[in-house]
């Protein structure tokens, strides 16, 4: 029997517009969540320019000593460095159990309004087979501006959960960012962001009887990877 296929979405945006400070997608948010379904599942990784998805360099000296991420690292370049093109998929959700998108500052500016990223989460969305859409910590980025077909946010009325306000602060990068992801969750939401009771706590948030699942933060990746591996098995 075939397994599942799984299809990760990576940022393609390798600097931040306002200081030029390098980005990218986040060693930990790609490494834990891949680590958990990868004995399962089938993966597939896109980005919305094809090729090499750059990774932000400051993930991979703050995560130097996480044994898991340099693994990963050290053994799955190719992962990353031969992205398919993200408009390809438009269309073939019906392939796939998840959806998922990793974050790190690069979908701040590349994947929040992206028209292929919209039109592949609206045709998931609305795919007869109901494969999950999971993101985590600036991943939601993709979730927070995407309409279904209606013209209704995706995630309208949807518990919700992403990088916060205060964790941006932390790490000095509220003014550089487009703009806040905490705050544009909330309001598209309808108020149901949800977050950590302390600031870089583990926080993963299930919706849509399953179907939506977010991580708030870095320490929230391999719990979220956990939850839609649960939820491709047919798990509560």
């Amino acid at each position: 029997m075939s397994q599942p296929k799984v299809l990760f979405v990576l940022t393609s945006q390798s600097k931040i517009d306002s200081t030029g400070k390098p980005t990218g997608w986040y060693l930990p948010e790609f490494a834990h969540p891949y680590q958990v379904l990868a004995p399962h599942a089938d993966i597939t990784v896109a980005s919305p320019a094809g090729g090499e998805a750059p990774l932000d360099p400051a993930s991979v000296e703050m995560f130097k000593s996480d044994t898991s991420s340099v693994d990963f690292l050290n053994s799955k370049q190719a992962l990353w460095k031969n992205t398919e093109k993200l408009e390809d998929f438009v269309g073939r959700a019906g392939e796939f159990a998840a959806l998922i998108y990793v974050g790190g500052h690069g979908p701040m500016f590349d994947l929040a309004h992206s028209p292929a990223s919209h039109a592949l989460i609206s045709a998931f969305a609305s795919s007869p087979s109901s494969p999950i859409i999971s993101a985590v910590c600036h991943g939601p980025a993709a979730l927070a501006y995407a309409k279904l077909s209606s013209g209704a946010y995706l995630i309208a009325n949807a518990p919700i959960t992403g990088f916060s306000n205060a964790e941006e602060d932390t790490v000095g990068m509220t003014q550089a960012m487009p703009f806040s992801l905490e705050d544009a969750l909330n309001e598209n939401s309808g108020g149901k962001y949800e977050k950590a009771a302390d600031a870089w706590g583990e926080k993963v948030v299930v919706a849509m009887g399953g179907k939506l699942i977010t991580g708030q933060n870095p320490a929230s990746a391999r719990a979220m990877g956990e939850r839609v591996l649960e939820g491709i098995k047919g798990g509560k």
